[in-house]
């Protein structure tokens, strides 16, 4: 009996320890582009920018014609940027393009860019916004 017992606590035992099995699930982030990189593959406005701005009604759920300032719906975002107000080529971390949806911000408290939208969006304006 005292064997029996010995081997159903044995087999317990091993069935505890055997049956665990996790699965991390790392979450996917696209790769951060390097502002900083002179050699970085030039920035698209059309296939790089206007997709951060467009899926998934990400801004244009409220940055539309009509809504809130500026209009980032595909075809008037560039128009609605290319002024001053949003735009700073001399200082590219200080336009509002960048610094207001930026992570890293309490100016904005609706959607936000991720750390790879943000560098994306002041690499555009380093390499001089153009409407490309």
């Amino acid at each position: 009996m005292k064997t029996l017992k010995f081997l159903f606590i044995i087999l317990i035992i091993a069935l505890s320890f055997g049956g665990c099995r996790y699965n991390f699930i790392v979450p996917f982030e696209e790769p951060d582009t390097n502002p900083g990189d002179s050699t970085a593959t030039p920035i698209s406005f059309a296939t790089d920018i206007v997709p951060i701005f467009n899926t998934g009604n990400y801004c244009t759920a409220c940055h539309t014609t009509g809504k809130q300032a500026p209009d980032l719906t595909a075809d008037k975002a560039y128009a609605s940027l290319s002024s001053t107000k949003y735009l700073n080529l001399t200082t590219p971390e200080q336009s509002r393009i960048y610094t207001h949806p930026h992570p890293d911000t309490n100016e904005h408290t609706q959607k936000k860019y991720n750390s790879a939208q943000a560098s994306k969006v002041l690499l555009w304006i380093q390499q001089g916004a153009k409407n490309n």
